[in-house]
């Protein structure tokens, strides 16, 4: 999580420059090269490391972060398991009212993806967050307390609401963003020394810009950032993702349950492909971290979906297989799902382009969700046809998105290269551009 590269020397150390010029050459991201430097060109503190630090910032941040993921992600797909267990029947819910009943989640759940990352920054997140949070946890038991079809609505929709503040953290920046997130300020992180909190400061200003913090988004930010081809593939790279992911999601128990298990023996089986996608995803992810490369692991486990829905297509008879794809669908497209969205953030320089393009790219990708509430209809039982070839043509989109998104970073990098490289522009235009900047390098 907290790793970052190290640079040929070929220019004066930073070590020998003021923290104000080496974070006013860096104000845009971290990506230019020929000098020895982290990715943010800030020095560490000289009783630790840099490695050592990030990692007592990963322990502090990242534990809090995946239980609170747990517990949404929980709270949203849960009722997959509960119409094992006579949902539909309680409620008296008829024809398609279940399907419509997971879409509304996702109405708030994509309007509210933009304007709540502005109102993060607005409002400050210790205010923001726990707001959303409160919301988030009493629509989760008032979910569970419905009585009715319109009950569950009403429900469903405030779920997606407070859950589109929550979502998404800057996947690209959690390592310097816990002080953020507990508090307004790294000065106010106090299990932190002076030199931490004045050096973690130092790169949050590095990577957003001198300017970034004060100066509100606006309207013309975000139709500046969607002027950006670059944007709209990232949207679609996480919208063909999306339909996979969701359509298993909330359809697993109802699949699992024509394989002729009971309610219960449904419900222990839906877990396996659960821990299979959480083993491989950490490993792509660690393998990630650690080859410093994002767009081979976006794109190569999609293979292993493409394949799965191919054999659930055609294979009706054999249940030890049918249950091996599943286990392989959720390998495939739950380890892409967080490098696709890690690898898209770290190429959005600056604070406003960055906020308002990883809000985009959930809020539009979480489409997705509405075509997935959809995919598997009861009167598709047992084979489900048409649910799998959706998700396999959703699969192809997302990669096809991804290989035209890999060649165009790659060709402006190669035509940045032959540009003029300083072209005089000033910290401030710096910050503004984030990676529009002609100095800035996009990672694949």
């Amino acid at each position: 999580m907290a790793n970052f590269g190290v640079h040929a020397v070929s220019a004066p150390s930073d070590s020998d420059k003021p923290v104000e010029e080496i974070i006013g050459n860096n104000s845009y991201h971290p990506g230019v090269a020929g000098t020895e430097y982290d990715e943010l060109h800030i020095p560490c503190p000289p009783h630790t490391t840099e490695r050592k630090l990030m990692t007592r910032v990963d322990w502090q941040l990242i534990p809090f972060l995946c239980i609170l993921y747990l517990l949404a992600f929980l709270d949203r797909v849960n009722i997959a398991n509960a119409r094992s267990f006579r949902l539909v029947e309680d409620l008296h819910l008829e024809n398609h009212e279940y399907n419509t009943a997971l879409t509304m989640f996702f109405v708030p759940y994509i309007i509210a993806e933009i304007p709540s990352n502005i109102f993060l920054k607005r409002f400050s997140p210790r205010i923001w967050l726990p707001t959303c949070m409160l919301g988030f946890g009493i629509s989760s038991v008032c979910q569970g307390l419905v009585q009715n079809y319109s009950g569950l609505l009403a429900t469903r929709f405030f779920l997606g609401l407070f859950e589109s503040g929550m979502f998404p953290v800057d996947f690209a920046d959690l390592s310097v963003a816990v002080p953020i997130l507990t508090r307004d300020s790294p000065e106010e992180a106090k299990w932190l020394t002076e030199e931490e909190r004045s050096y973690i400061k130092a790169r949050l200003q590095a990577d957003q810009g001198h300017n970034a913090a004060d100066r509100k988004t606006t309207f013309r930010d975000v139709i500046n950032v969607m002027k950006d081809h670059r944007v709209w593939l990232g949207g679609f790279m996480y919208f063909g993702l999306i339909v996979p992911a969701y359509g298993y999601a909330f359809f697993a128990p109802t699949i699992i349950s024509t394989y002729h298990y009971d309610p219960i023996q449904t419900q222990l089986h839906s877990v396996v492909p659960w821990v299979a996608s959480f083993g491989f995803s950490l490993l792509t992810a660690v393998l990630s971290d650690w080859m410093h490369h994002r767009a081979a692991f976006a794109l190569a486990p999609l293979s292993l979906g493409l394949a799965a829905f191919g054999v659930l297509l055609r294979v009706h008879d054999n249940t030890p297989v049918q249950y091996a794809m599943l286990c392989f669908v959720t390998m495939s497209t739950y380890s892409v799902l967080p490098i696709t969205v890690c690898w898209f953030s770290m190429n959005l320089g600056g604070h406003h382009r960055r906020a308002i393009g990883t809000g985009w790219q959930i809020g539009f990708g979480n489409i997705g969700g509405i075509i997935a509430t959809f995919a598997f209809l009861n009167t598709d039982a047992p084979y489900f046809k048409n649910g799998y070839s959706i998700c396999l043509g959703f699969t192809c989109l997302s990669g096809l998105a991804s290989v035209l998104y890999l060649i165009s970073i790659y060709r402006e990098n190669q035509r940045r290269k032959k540009a003029v490289r300083d072209v005089g522009l000033s910290d401030y235009e710096k910050s503004e551009l984030g990676d529009l900047n002609p100095e800035f390098r996009y990672m694949y």
